[in-house]
């Protein structure tokens, strides 16, 4: 299973390359999960109800995960880590990859320049 990330769903509800194909592909290989933070975003940037169905249909084809305990703990520990380092990345991705490492599970992001600086978090590239 790969957690994947909002930049990368929504390059792939616009139709963009590769993560169209990508995504795609892994809905048809049941191998794909998002967080409940991912798809607060996703839902917040709906602007009409075109898009709104959008999000919807893909939502629902995806494990949606939550942010529990265990995932608390884990992005509490990373936001230490990187906010003592003077180097913080938002709140968002830090309970987005509080959810990827209570999981033990890897990142589909194109936002590299963020999860990064998390050491031990599995990156997938697109």
């Amino acid at each position: 299973m790969t957690v994947v990330d909002s930049d990368v769903l929504i390059d792939a509800l616009r139709g963009r390359e590769p993560s169209r194909t990508r995504i795609a592909e892994g809905l048809k290989a049941g191998s794909l999960a998002t967080t409940a933070i991912n798809a607060f975003e996703l839902r917040s940037g709906a602007r009409t109800p075109k898009q709104d169905e959008e999000i919807e249909d893909l939502l629902a084809a995806l494990s949606i995960l939550a942010f529990d305990e265990d995932a608390s703990r884990a992005a509490a520990t990373a936001r230490r880590q990187l906010e003592g380092r003077g180097e913080p990345i938002g709140m968002g991705d830090y309970l987005i990859a509080g959810v990827c490492f209570s999981r033990a599970l890897p990142l589909l992001t194109r936002n590299r320049h963020h999860f990064d600086r998390i050491p031990g978090l599995l990156l997938v590239e697109l």
